[in-house]
This record gives structure tokens, C-alpha cells and sequence, in this order.
């Protein structure tokens, strides 16, 4: 078999697994779901699925992280060097991959990915605290590298923030999210100033 049909197939497995794993998590709770129960959905053979990852947690990382590495390219893109268009693009990631992330924060998915999630926005986090939501870049707000606490309180925020706007059908629009988060987002920052 030549590499570009064997890739081809090798996409269209994973692909398959993905949306079972979606829908089925949209149907019962991530924790309950079986290997078997996402191949038969998927109609891939367990062979395939194992092929490609070792089980439904390794499936899930991989997915995740190649949506928080879109993520991180879309917020690393030209344009994005002013603070609010790095978080509307955040914004706009969490929309284009909306079924993702309802299913996996909702009350359906795992506390395991959300703790995941969480994890990776805290190095987010971390990397724009000089670019913060809504401040000038020539004026941002700082705290200490090693203020964890202010670094995770954030980061659960923002975890909180996206769980919820995907549970109301995304009601506001992506700079309207950006907005609101960044008036929270600048007074944590500017209180935690005020610690040192």
C-alpha cells in the first residue's frame, strides 16, 4: 500500500474515532465509556483503534492536544501581539472547536480533562501575564513567577468561563467573552500587585 493511502486511512480512522468518542460522550459520561463501545460506534476495528492509541484516555490527550496546539498557533499568529486579540482569538478556537470542548467540560465529560485543560491554561496563562487581557503592552500588569495561586486562579477562571459559554450556546460573542473575562482577569492582577 502506498504511504499517501495508507495516511489517508490512518485520517480517516482517527477521524471516525473522534466523532464516535464525541457522540457518545454527548450521550453518557466520558468515565463510563468503553474502548469497544467507541470502535463499534466508530465501526474501526479494536485493532485499528490500538494501532493508533493506547486507550480512550490516551485518545482524548491526543486530541486535546492538538486542539490546544491550534490554539496556541492561533494566538501566536501575526496580529496577535496586542492583549485583546490574543484572547479573542482564544475565544475563537474554543467556538470552531465547540462539540470538542462542550463534551469534555460538560457534565458528561471528565474531571480528568478538566483538570488537563486547566493545567495548559496555566502555562497560557503564564506566557501572556505580560499581555493580559485588557491592558496596554506598555503598561501590563505583573505578579511574581512564583504566585502560582494567582497563575491557577486565573486559568480556573477562564476553564470556568469557556465550560460556561459553550453550556449557554455561546450568548455572547467572542470579544464580548474577551471583554468580560478581561475586566476580571485585570482586577485579580492589579489586586495581586498590591500583595508584594
Amino acid at each position: 500500500m502506498s504511504q499517501p493511502v495508507k495516511n489517508l486511512r490512518l485520517r480517516r480512522t482517527q477521524k471516525l474515532l473522534r466523532e464516535a468518542l464525541v457522540e457518545l460522550i454527548e450521550e453518557r459520561n466520558f468515565d463510563a465509556l468503553t474502548v469497544g463501545e467507541i470502535t463499534e460506534r466508530a465501526l474501526v476495528s479494536r485493532a485499528a483503534f490500538y494501532r493508533n492509541y493506547q486507550d480512550k484516555f490516551d485518545l482524548v490527550e491526543q486530541i486535546f492536544a492538538e486542539a490546544m496546539q491550534a490554539l496556541f498557533d492561533a494566538v501566536s499568529q501575526p496580529g496577535t501581539e496586542h492583549p485583546p486579540e490574543i484572547w479573542v482569538r482564544f475565544f475563537e478556537h474554543i467556538a470552531e472547536y465547540e462539540r470538542l470542548y462542550r463534551a469534555l467540560l460538560g457534565r458528561k465529560g471528565s474531571p480528568w480533562f478538566v483538570l488537563k485543560m486547566r493545567a495548559r491554561m496555566i502555562d497560557l496563562v503564564k506566557g501572556f501575564q505580560r499581555l493580559s487581557l485588557g491592558q496596554p503592552a506598555a503598561n501590563p500588569p505583573t505578579y511574581p513567577d512564583s504566585d502560582e495561586f494567582t497563575a491557577n486562579l486565573v486559568a480556573t477562571m477562564l476553564v470556568e468561563a469557556v465550560t460556561w459559554w459553550l453550556e449557554q450556546g455561546r450568548l455572547y460573542s467572542s470579544e464580548e467573552m474577551t471583554r468580560r473575562c478581561a475586566l476580571l482577569v485585570t482586577a485579580i492582577f492589579k489586586e495581586t500587585n498590591t500583595w508584594q
